[in-house]
């Protein structure tokens, strides 16, 4: 089967990867894609991406992925992970609504109370319809991912 993405590395981006793979002190699947180009590189070895795929215990398709990276990105989008296109799901809080539950986070406790808890953060969130609904878990890592708590000293 001919090859649609053949690489071809200088020798400065053999060289770079060369070093990568001898110090070792990058993540696993770097060191592990870094080995792929210079294994399947046109100047070099030209393994098959199978021969490549079994020495380096990864799939065939992965082997070609990170030839068509390569090509069409270059050099760091081959040796990283591709990023998401979308997040998984989409966030209940944005900016604006984390600004308005720090807001009020920060201002006094409903009457019969000394200060905000989760639970009566949730669902006030959900009473001024800010969001539809929220759990006290989400208002939980939402405050401590801006390191706000929810202690007198800290909050207002």
């Amino acid at each position: 089967m001919k090859q649609k993405y053949i690489v071809r590395l200088t020798q400065e981006e053999r060289d770079e990867l060369g070093t990568l793979v001898r110090k070792g002190k990058t993540e696993a699947y770097r060191i592990r894609h870094a080995n792929i180009l210079l294994a399947v590189d046109a100047e070099g070895p030209m393994w098959p991406d199978a021969r490549a795929a079994k020495a380096y215990n990864c799939y065939e398709k992965t082997v070609r992925n990170i030839r068509r990276r390569l090509v069409e990105g270059g050099i760091k989008a081959a040796l990283d992970r591709k990023a998401q296109d979308q997040p998984s799901r989409e966030r209940i809080l944005d900016g604006e609504k984390e600004a308005r539950l720090i807001a009020l986070g920060c201002s006094e406790p409903p009457k019969g109370f000394s200060r905000w808890t989760l639970h009566l953060l949730a669902d006030k969130l959900v009473e001024l319809k800010i969001v539809d609904s929220i759990s006290h878990e989400t208002v939980r890592r939402t405050l401590k991912k801006t390191s706000f708590g929810l202690t007198s000293a800290s909050a207002g």
